[in-house]
């Protein structure tokens, strides 16, 4: 997406003085499913200074004060944590605020914008290209959920109200189906089938009474960044869906997300597997940083948290593609739908390796 005509004096709307020079130019930036985000060049020419800017998706975020309200008091608290860290500005994201000193911004046609400093040198992966990468980046969402253990009270906000919460998942795309509002229901009788087979997991986390923790909620690989000459795992971001949570609703994306190395909208289902020597890596990786809070409930919970939320977001892209796709982006015809088939033959590979899977965590 192209930036608006009015690019240049939005980013002068936020206090970069002193830091950057005149604007020269933006692009689009990313994958992201929900916002648009641009990454903005400054210059004199051969300056390296950069920023991220992102219009906010309201209809998503219906209340983007709140939003940003936790995200202020997330960074702000990892700062705190590595304030002694080396190279502590590429470890944590850091917003840029307004000329007035607020997090958000409106520009002339009433659309929100936020700013963040780009963290250089570094990359993201769609996929994971490795298990070294694999435990990484669990290592990293691990130590995310260890250091936002000791965030202070209040309770974070939750921003999108329930948005791990399976049974509320299942209840939304049976209600999709009996409106029919996209009249699709009939081209998608297998996978509704699929997911009907499998509504008895719908509680296994919501109602086995585990704590409630700082989670992150959207562990995809794509949301680390790896630091370009040494590979390790040294920023989360994408930071909207921080709220309170299951440790297990992490993990559970990271399995998703990590273990089979097919794009989350892979049309070919021969190629949806979960690979054991993934799985096993960000089962190492997350349990190095994580394994000094979680209880033994929590660590039992992780065996199935991989299939539940794996289910969990198919549900979701079928929910949409039957709703007439109000909520994720697509970019072709039937693109929930593909997404929603190799979610759904992900779960498949995962349950055929279940036993393989608690033998795992038990010699862990």
């Amino acid at each position: 997406m192209s930036p608006p005509p009015n690019f240049g004096a939005i980013t002068r709307s936020f206090a970069i003085d002193g830091e950057f020079g005149d604007f020269l130019c933006a692009e689009s930036y990313g994958n992201g499913h929900i916002h648009d985000t641009y990454r903005v060049f400054f210059a004199p020419a051969g300056s390296s200074a950069r920023m991220i800017l992102q219009r906010i998706n309201t209809e998503v975020f219906r209340n983007p004060d709140v939003l940003m309200e936790n995200i202020a008091r997330v960074t702000a608290h990892l700062a705190a944590r590595l304030a002694d860290a080396p190279d502590r500005a590429r470890r944590a994201l850091t917003l840029i605020s307004s000329r007035t000193g607020d997090a958000l911004l409106r520009d002339q046609e009433k659309n929100l914008w936020r700013a963040w400093h780009f963290i250089g040198d570094a990359f993201s992966r769609e996929q994971i290209d490795s298990p070294a990468q694999a435990f990484e980046a669990a290592r990293a969402f691990g130590l995310f959920q260890q250091q936002l253990a000791t965030l202070p009270a209040p309770r974070l906000h939750a921003t999108i109200p329930d948005f791990h919460s399976t049974p509320r998942r299942y209840a939304a795309f049976e209600d999709a189906v009996a409106r029919d509002a996209a009249r699709r229901v009939r081209a998608a009788h297998a996978e509704i089938s699929f997911a009907r087979a499998r509504q008895s997991i719908v509680g296994l986390l919501t109602n086995a009474g585990l704590p409630e923790r700082v989670t992150h909620n959207d562990t995809k690989c794509n949301n680390v960044l790896f630091d370009d000459k040494s590979g390790e795992a040294i920023c989360v971001v994408d930071l909207d869906t921080v709220m309170p949570g299951l440790a297990a609703y992490d993990f559970g994306d990271m399995v998703r997300t990590m273990t089979c190395p097919a794009a989350e909208d892979e049309t070919d289902l021969s190629r949806v597997c979960m690979h054991l020597p993934l799985f096993e890596a960000v089962a190492r990786g997350y349990l190095s940083t994580a394994g000094s809070f979680l209880t033994s409930a929590e660590r039992d919970s992780l065996v199935v948290a991989g299939k539940l939320i794996t289910y969990e977001l198919a549900l979701r892209f079928l929910t949409d593609h039957l709703n007439g796709d109000a909520y994720f982006k697509i970019h072709r015809e039937n693109h929930n739908l593909d997404r929603c088939r190799a979610q759904f033959a992900l779960v498949a590979s995962l349950e055929e390796q279940e036993s393989a899977i608690a033998h795992l965590f038990r010699s862990l």
